[in-house]
């Protein structure tokens, strides 16, 4: 194993050494930054300790409702944007369990057009696509121009759970770390602009989620056999991530960690960085006024009695 572990890693220092000597991929849209409005907090120059606090302060909800309907209303530009131009997007999610993944991307959907931005959440493997070449069943859920698609776990997996609970083998797992930077420069060089987050939570939040979603009916689905063995594994999936890292935060292709203790920060910032990763224009159409509606033509309507309706229980 430590042979294969030396191999794998001398074939990606090569490759880190051809990206830091020049020869790496030039991803176009990382050049120009659009001019994303800064967060209200600074324009309430005297409410900073009211509004944010320090760090270790939560974020109120009062600023956070507040900031997020604007982020998200930027959001909509940059959809526009991305139709417009026949833009291909991926942004990956990873992280802990409970860290908040779903939270954000659940935030970035909410007022967008599933046709145009969609979550791909692949389940368990099939025994069929046990048998494929790794990535292929992830490439089909790859955007199409004017697309953005964002991966809630990802490819990933393999560094990950698959890594960690033995559900791959060592020369998957090594094949994996060597084939995945790859991966990722055959898609940016196919004109898709790729984003990486981890969702970075303490040992400590996390069981504060944990014991949320046992108390919580609604969220107790949430809380699957693989989280609570997760918990006994805290320093393996640590060292997973390290290695993770090691080999696959390149330049071209950066990991970019959101601290999560804080969920609504955590959402805030990792928006406002999405919307300074992809330069985009304002295409919103301007308002108008509704014209008036032609006459009923002599329509009449069918006898309600003849339709069944919804019982109206909340009167």
């Amino acid at each position: 194993m430590a042979n294969s572990k030396k191999k794998h890693k001398s074939d990606t220092d090569k490759a880190a050494k051809n990206e830091k000597s020049g020869k790496k991929i030039k991803n176009e849209n990382k050049k120009a930054k659009p001019e994303i409005a800064e967060p209200l907090i600074q324009e309430q120059k005297g409410e900073v300790s009211n509004e944010m606090g320090g760090k270790e302060n939560k974020v109120t909800t009062e600023f956070y409702d507040k900031e997020l309907s604007r982020l998200q209303v930027e959001l909509v530009k940059l959809q526009e944007w991305i139709k417009h131009k026949g833009l291909k997007v991926v942004v990956i999610f990873e992280g802990r369990d409970a860290a908040g993944k779903g939270g954000t991307i659940s935030r970035i959907v909410q007022t967008l057009n599933p046709r145009i931005c969609r979550v791909a959440a692949l389940g368990t493997p099939t025994e069929r696509e046990k048998t494929q070449w790794y990535f292929q069943r992830y490439v089909p859920h790859l955007p199409s121009a004017g697309e953005m698609v964002i991966f809630d776990r990802s490819w990933y997996n393999r560094a990950g759970v698959e890594r960690v609970m033995g559900f791959c083998s060592e020369e998957e797992y090594w094949e994996f770390l060597r084939s995945c930077p790859y991966f990722e420069r055959l898609l940016i060089r196919s004109g898709i602009i790729l984003i990486k987050y981890w969702f970075s939570v303490s040992l400590e939040e996390q069981e504060k989620r944990f014991q949320a979603r046992i108390d919580d009916p609604t969220k107790r689905w949430k809380l699957s056999p693989m989280d609570l063995k997760s918990r006994e594994l805290w320093v393996e999936y640590s060292r997973a991530k390290d290695d993770m890292f090691a080999y696959t935060d390149t330049k071209v292709s950066p990991w970019y960690v959101v601290e999560a203790d804080d969920k609504k920060r955590a959402r805030l910032n990792c928006i406002h960085h999405l919307l300074s990763m992809i330069p985009y224009e304002d295409l919103t159409p301007a308002a108008f006024q509704l014209p008036e509606r032609p006459g009923d033509k002599g329509y009449v309507r069918p006898p309600m009695d003849e339709q069944t309706f919804v019982p109206d229980v909340y009167k």
